[in-house]
């Protein structure tokens, strides 16, 4: 529990409730380490909120009687706080998420939060970078710092996020025994869902190539991909590299670890690849995310159209 919600004025039956909720996310749910933080500090500002909204300590009992007149006033309070629409929506996630929690758990019954309607936020499209931009980024990446091996390192991921489409948090899982045939990998997705993707032979090369001079002897079940210490790599480490790439490259601040995998999916889709195909690729439980990629391309096709044809340049 964050060091936040422990200075608020909790009853020890909320505190208790709070550490089981986590552990459950984490332990049985397999929910990402980072999503939990977020869900707590999204509890934390409802906390916050009701602390001067009913100006009592905050035990089940009081979580139980919040009608949904006192939900709508915790949103409204933030989004005077220019909390963004995006963000209001994941706090009634995790909120309702709790509460439906403590209502299987038995400790209590809140149908009020089942009522509050989730802020209605605009889906933005994937901005991906290009085929030229992907393959500068990669060839930059061994070449851009002293030490070869952390170089050669970011040159593998890199080039596994773009030509395997995994998001970071699966590249960074996974281990040595994920990889041990070279042509497929076995991919731990959202939800613990586990799929296969193949491997270009490119991929496994630019693996090999930094495992052959990584200094540490990784077992089978640690991660492929590590810090200077040995350690796990951490995604801010992964993301502060790519930073210093696109700036060399003069890149905009959209190119991010997560822009090579939506790169991937657009240019397989141009290429011709189908959707239920790129579903399986990606990891996508509904074919309606893969679907955006259709619109990016189309929003593609439609930039050119407009920069290459007389007519609109007349306009």
């Amino acid at each position: 529990m964050t060091s936040d919600i422990a200075n608020l004025p909790l009853a020890s039956d909320v505190i208790d409730a709070l550490e089981r909720w986590r552990g459950w996310l984490l332990d049985e749910r397999r929910v990402a380490s980072n999503t939990v933080e977020a869900y707590s500090f999204d509890l934390q500002n409802l906390f916050h909120f009701l602390t001067q909204h009913r100006g009592k300590q905050i035990n089940l009992a009081l979580l139980a009687s919040l009608t949904l007149t006192d939900f709508r006033a915790w949103l409204a309070h933030s989004a005077a706080d220019n909390i963004g629409a995006a963000s209001r929506a994941r706090a009634v996630a995790g909120a309702r998420n709790f509460f439906r929690w403590l209502d299987r758990s038995g400790q209590l019954h809140n149908a009020a939060i089942d009522l509050l309607k989730v802020p209605k936020t605009s889906r933005r499209l994937p901005r991906p970078v290009t085929e030229n931009q992907a393959q500068e980024i990669v060839a930059l990446a061994a070449d851009s710092l002293n030490d070869s091996w952390i170089g050669l390192r970011d040159e593998a991921l890199f080039t596994l996020l773009y030509g395997a489409g995994l998001r970071i948090g699966e590249a960074l899982n996974l281990t040595r025994a994920d990889i041990a045939r070279r042509d497929r990998i076995t991919v731990t997705g959202k939800g613990n869902k586990q799929r296969n993707v193949p491997l270009l032979p490119l991929i496994s090369a630019a693996i090999e190539k930094y495992l052959g001079a990584c200094p540490y002897a990784l077992k089978p079940d640690q991660t492929v991909f590590i810090g200077a210490r040995g350690e796990k790599l951490n995604p801010a480490v992964a993301q502060r590299s790519l930073r210093a790439l696109r700036r060399q490259l003069g890149l905009p601040d959209s190119v991010t670890p997560h822009a090579l995998r939506h790169s991937f999916a657009t240019h397989l889709l141009a290429d011709g690849a189908d959707l239920r195909s790129l579903q399986e690729l990606l990891g996508h439980s509904s074919l309606s995310t893969t679907q955006l990629y259709t619109k990016v391309d189309a929003q593609h096709l439609s930039n050119i159209y407009r920069a290459a044809h007389p007519r609109a340049k007349e306009s």
